[in-house]
């Protein structure tokens, strides 16, 4: 089976359009999503702690954790699904019944928290115990995003590709199956980890397009309505593919427009660190970007995380942040302003100018996360400036601009 499997991962790896290459290892959102995953759950245990949870999945904290999970795209599509609230079935039940709520609170927390493999299996089996129903193995898709090398993701087409690869029948919807898949994975993924990678996403991504039939394991046995059917799904795969990379230039040239401007403008400029290499028309953002990101006075978590928004600007020759600009495409915009929030409180004595710079079909949408209790009880002022905006005012800018004021001439808020 080793050296099936061996062959299966080559052909994983090789194809440009699998989840290994266009998200796993060819996505820069995929590592921006950890951290703000990670404080969306703390919001999430921190509500129910405070009573501030509510009764639907709708508008809660928890939705914004799973708008993160499924903005993934491909292997964690439909993971929010398990957690709409269905009220004649009542589930999943964690909305109404307040005991449950809390259950699902502290063991959300205790995983959190839990720094060894054995403590978040006991909580598992802890949270099977309680029974609570609708509440399953599409948990695993949140913890995933909390310990990448020790859960594995869990859906449907998870499962039916498992199932396929290993001549196995897992069953949905049971921890005690998931566990046993997990088993599983982890013993392949170790036998073949030179392969693949310490963070399970990997292989998860393999099972993922196995059990969607994108990545074929025979070619034995396959009806004409089969092969048909097989042949949609790959051609549906090209396509958001393609839509994917159409999206990533189009982030680019935000960046490289904003750059430009802060740049003839008189601040030093850099973009994000793993944007750096990226060009628009031609022009590589290094050659307009600082060598690196400046030394700055805040922890090593929150320094990490500023070196991943997507343009700061400094003030010439200095550490001083002037301006941040995160660059929103169908990503969530909640988690960029994540990313502008610790900015802002890592300098909340001089802070800087934050900006979101979004398409001009989102700004209903940019409204909305800015009037969240969170950001608009802080007092933080967040502008938005739109994709058209940007591009057909950037040469004017350019040209007359003084300081970062002239960017008020172009941007929004929600006051």
């Amino acid at each position: 089976m080793s050296q099936d499997l061996k062959a299966i991962i080559k052909n994983y790896k090789e194809d440009q359009e699998t989840v290994y290459n266009s998200w796993f290892v060819n996505n820069d959102e995929r590592l921006k999503a950890f951290r703000s995953i990670r404080r969306g759950v703390f919001e999430v245990i921190q509500d129910i702690k405070t009573g501030n949870f509510g009764n639907d999945f709708k508008g809660s904290s928890l939705e914004f954790v799973l708008n993160c999970i499924t903005e993934q795209k491909q292997v964690f599509k439909g993971a929010s699904h398990p957690f709409y609230w269905k009220p004649k079935l009542r589930i999943p039940d964690i909305y109404e019944n307040e005991e449950n709520k809390l259950a699902f609170g502290q063991f959300l927390e205790k995983c959190i928290n839990a720094t060894k493999e054995e403590q978040i299996l006991k909580e598992i089996i802890l949270l099977d115990k309680k029974k609570i129903k609708g509440l399953g193995p599409a948990v695993a898709s949140i913890l995933y995003f909390l310990h990448p090398t020790i859960i594995p993701p869990c859906n449907t087409a998870i499962v039916n590709g498992f199932n396929a690869l290993f001549k196995d029948k897992v069953k949905l919807g049971s921890w005690t199956e998931y566990l046993r898949m997990r088993e599983v994975i982890l013993e392949k993924n170790n036998e073949l980890k030179s392969e693949l990678s310490n963070d399970l996403g990997a292989f998860a991504g393999l099972l993922f397009d196995v059990g969607e039939k994108k990545l074929l394991i025979s070619d034995d046995h396959i009806s004409e309505e089969e092969r048909l059917k097989i042949e949609k799904k790959l051609k549906k795969r090209h396509n958001e593919v393609t839509s994917a990379m159409d999206e990533e230039d189009l982030h680019t040239e935000m960046q490289y427009h904003i750059m430009t401007i802060g740049g003839s403008i008189g601040y030093d400029v850099i973009a994000a660190s793993n944007d750096r290499s990226k060009c628009h028309n031609g022009e590589s953002l290094s050659f307009i970007s600082l060598d690196k990101f400046p030394a700055l006075e805040v922890d090593r978590d929150t320094y990490k995380t500023i070196t991943l928004i997507d343009a700061v600007w400094f003030e010439k020759g200095t550490n001083k942040v002037a301006c941040a600009f995160e660059v929103e495409k169908s990503t969530s915009i909640y988690s960029g302003i994540l990313r502008l929030t610790d900015l802002h409180f890592s300098f909340k004595d001089n802070p800087p100018t934050l900006y979101l710079i979004i398409p001009d079909n989102r700004e209903k949408e940019v409204l909305f996360q800015l009037q969240r209790p969170s950001i608009k009880n802080s007092a933080i002022e967040i502008y938005y400036i739109l994709f058209s905006e940007l591009r057909n005012n950037c040469d004017a800018i350019c040209r007359f601009g003084e300081n970062k004021e002239i960017l008020k001439k172009i941007s929004k808020s929600a006051c």
